[in-house]
């Protein structure tokens, strides 16, 4: 009898690419997001083009609250730091900094709509203001969403749940705001362009 060495090539099986399941949903509504503002600024644009638009300049406060949005996403990213260092201490004044800024974000805002309607811009009437307060109005609507996740992460960090060996709901909350910051940003250079 022949002495048959069978010899084959085992390959490894690869590892499938891991996402935390809360991670993956919310990169996926960060994506209908984006796309509900893109669209928006989309059909901003193409309205514009066909006439009877009122030109307009921006309310001031909206200038600030660019500011504050910055200064809120940099205190954030920090918080993000100090949890990763397990200083629990710092990033539960961090997260609540930042939720005031949030809050202060749409206090601004609101005035801001006060400026406007003080002009005689209004939701409804022309469709240059209409745009405008939906807009600035989504967008405030995903900013009191992400103070709610905000205030659960401070509730996670008083009762010890976040630190350096679990830091996903931190990470989340951290991506939703700096994008958010990112998506105003947008929001307000469109708004300079086009108006």
């Amino acid at each position: 009898m022949e002495n048959v060495i069978d010899m084959r090539i085992v390959e490894e099986p690869k590892k499938p690419m891991a996402m935390h399941p809360k991670k993956f949903a919310m990169w996926l509504f960060l994506a209908s997001v984006m796309m509900l503002f893109m669209s928006l600024t989309s059909a901003y644009i193409v309205r514009e083009a066909e006439g009877n638009w009122v030109y307009f300049e921006l309310p001031s406060l909206f200038y600030v609250t660019s500011v504050v949005i910055v200064i809120s996403s940099v205190s954030l990213q920090w918080a993000f730091f100090e949890a990763k260092r397990d200083n629990l201490k710092r990033v539960k004044t961090l997260v609540l900094v930042t939720s005031f800024l949030g809050v202060a974000f749409l206090v601004g805002q609101f005035f801001g709509w006060k400026q406007l309607v003080s002009n005689s811009i209004y939701l409804v009437g022309n469709p240059s203001g209409s745009f405008l307060y939906i807009l600035t109005g989504l967008h405030a609507l995903h900013i009191i969403s992400a103070i709610v996740f905000l205030m659960i992460i401070c509730a996670s960090a008083f009762q010890g749940k976040i630190h350096s060996k679990n830091m996903a709901q931190m990470e989340m909350g951290t991506t939703y705001w700096h994008f958010l910051g990112g998506l105003w940003l947008y929001l307000f250079i469109f708004l300079l362009l086009y108006r």
